[in-house]
């Protein structure tokens, strides 16, 4: 493990608020559920490849903004098989501590609903558009802010 991804793991872990940290050329935190904040990483434009990211849970359609950004190294709490797979496929080093065999929705009562958008799909550039259109529908058919 890399000194900046221990740095990223050691900030996450220090704050159980936190859902994902990222160490580069600066720091990144976020509280931000699911796949929200990587979208917007990613919607942002900005040069990810040099970054560090923990995260608290990793699912197939997490793993795929990871892959969008180009990230090269990855701590996490927990990772779903699906996305361990997405993240060996690119060659994307990771660091787990619970693999399980998919990630539930947040009553515990069925899949994650991001998981479920992605699972057929092979291709980061559609699981991307199957997590916005995903997002849309959960929220009323609203488009992105």
């Amino acid at each position: 493990m890399t000194e900046a991804l221990q740095k990223a793991k050691d900030i996450l872990l220090s704050d159980d608020s936190l859902t994902c940290a990222a160490c580069g050329e600066d720091v990144f935190t976020s509280r931000e559920r699911g796949v929200k904040p990587l979208l917007q990483l990613y919607e942002s434009k900005k040069d990810y490849s040099n970054y560090s990211f923990a995260d608290k849970v990793i699912g197939k359609a997490a793993a795929f903004m990871y892959v969008l950004l180009n990230v090269k190294e990855i701590y996490c709490v927990t990772v779903s098989e699906l996305a361990a797979k997405v993240l060996d496929e690119h060659r994307i080093i990771f660091y787990c501590e619970n693999n399980v065999p998919a990630i539930k929705n947040r009553r515990g009562d069925g899949f994650c609903p991001m998981e479920t958008a992605v699972k057929d799909i092979s291709q980061p550039k559609e699981a991307y558009e199957a997590i916005v259109k995903r997002l849309a529908e959960m929220r009323g058919g609203e488009t992105r802010d």
